[in-house]
Parts: structure tokens; sequence; C-alpha cells
């Protein structure tokens, strides 16, 4: 009897031990999975989106005629007939000063009509200067046989001030008819771009340290309405 007692004990201090062991163990990998996910502050890093995927907050249009419209998580410029010479632009409402801006863009392919684009940085309206013309630093978007993309354009005032003739592998970095990605840096009076990672412009200028960031439409001289389309649109203050 007693021999079976002792046995019972053994088996009773065996299975404590087990029962602690498998509630350390899971504990621990508990622990383990929580730390592994990081808060969406983290991940996010700094970056702004500014465009919600769903309405227009925080954004105005100036300008001509075209429109805009939200559609499956981007924002479609459409251009106006013709008869619009006017360039339009949907533009932050906030301004900003030293940043690096990414975004995607994809221009209907329009091989017969003037067709190209562009987005605003460090720019402006001011209705004692022409009635409010939008004016400032453009990073081209130029489908064109120019190839100009992530060129700087002085919208309103200058015209080109980098036009990438120096920078051949630059020229051939946007896909017409293909999804680009572009990435901008203002960071005092430097300004830096790159289209789909190749280098393009690097630009020194001390005329705006700081604007809105807008998406432009260009007047064109085609019939048929063309269509712009941005999307994954962010910003983050350096």
């Amino acid at each position: 009897m007693k021999k079976t007692k002792n046995t019972i004990l053994c088996i009773v201090i065996l299975v404590a031990a087990l029962i602690s062991c498998v509630d350390k163990k899971s504990k621990q990998g508990t622990s383990q999975s929580s730390d592994s996910i990081q808060p969406k502050e983290s991940i996010n890093d700094g970056w702004e989106y500014l465009f919600d995927g769903k309405t227009f907050n925080g954004w105005e249009k100036l300008g001509g005629d075209a429109t805009y419209r939200v559609n499956e998580g981007m924002i479609v410029g459409t251009t106006a007939p013709p008869s619009d010479t006017s360039n339009t632009f949907l533009v932050t409402k906030k301004n900003y000063d030293n940043f690096v801006l990414e975004f995607e863009v994809f221009l209907d392919l329009a091989p017969n009509n003037y067709h190209n684009s562009g987005v605003q940085i460090r720019s402006h309206s001011l209705p004692e200067l022409s009635n409010g013309l939008v004016h400032g630093y453009q990073v081209e978007i130029d489908p064109d046989t120019t190839a100009r993309s992530g060129g700087i354009y002085d919208e309103g005032r200058r015209g080109w001030v980098h036009d990438l003739r120096d920078n051949p592998q630059a020229k051939k970095a946007y896909k017409p008819g293909e999804w680009n990605h572009f990435k901008v840096i203002a960071d005092g009076p430097g300004i830096k771009t790159w289209v789909n990672g190749v280098p393009a412009a690097n630009y020194t200028d001390n005329l705006d340290s700081e604007g809105f960031i807008g998406l432009q439409v260009h007047a064109t001289d085609s019939d048929k309405p063309l269509n712009i389309k941005w999307r994954n649109i962010r910003v983050k203050l350096i």
C-alpha cells in the first residue's frame, strides 16, 4: 500500500511539473509573438499618406476645368476639352517645407496628342499674382519623346530649370503605359528626384522654401478625354 501511495505521489509531482513547463513555454511564445508585431506608427516610420483612398479631404482644386475623381483607391484626373487652355491642379491645403515625397503615377497613352503631367512641390496660388495662377517647382511627368520625367519645371514663372539634358539614364527611366514610381527629396535649397529608382534631377535653388503639393492635369489638344492616375501618395518630413 505504501509503495502504491509513493507511486501515485510521484505521478502527481511529474504531472504538475509538466503543466508548469507547458505554461511557461506558452507565456514565452505569447511574448515573442507580441514583440514581433510592430505598432502601426513604427511600420509607417513617419510617413503621412496624403490621400486616404476614399475622399479629397485635405485637398482643393485650382486652375482649369479638368476633373478629379476617386476610383478604386486612386486619384484619377481627366483632361478638359481642348478649348480649356488652362492647367488644372488638385493641391494640398497644407504647406510642406523639407520632406521626402513618394508617389506612383500612370498616364494614358496618347501618341498623336499632347499629354503630360507633373506634381507641384513648394508651390503657391496667390490672389495678387495673376489672379491666383499656380506657380512653383514641378516634378515633370513627361511620356513624350522629349523624355524629361523627373526634371524640374518652374510652373507659371521661369519654365524649365533642370531638363535632364545631361542625364541620359534618367531620360530612359520612365515607362510609358505602366505605373511609374517617383521619389522627391526637398531639403533646404536642394531638390533631388528619382524615377523608378534612377537618379534624375539634382537641383539647387533658393526661390521657394515651402508650399503646397499638387497634382497637375495639363491642358491638351485631344478631343478624347485622357486620364492621369495617382496612388500611394505619401510624404515624410525631414
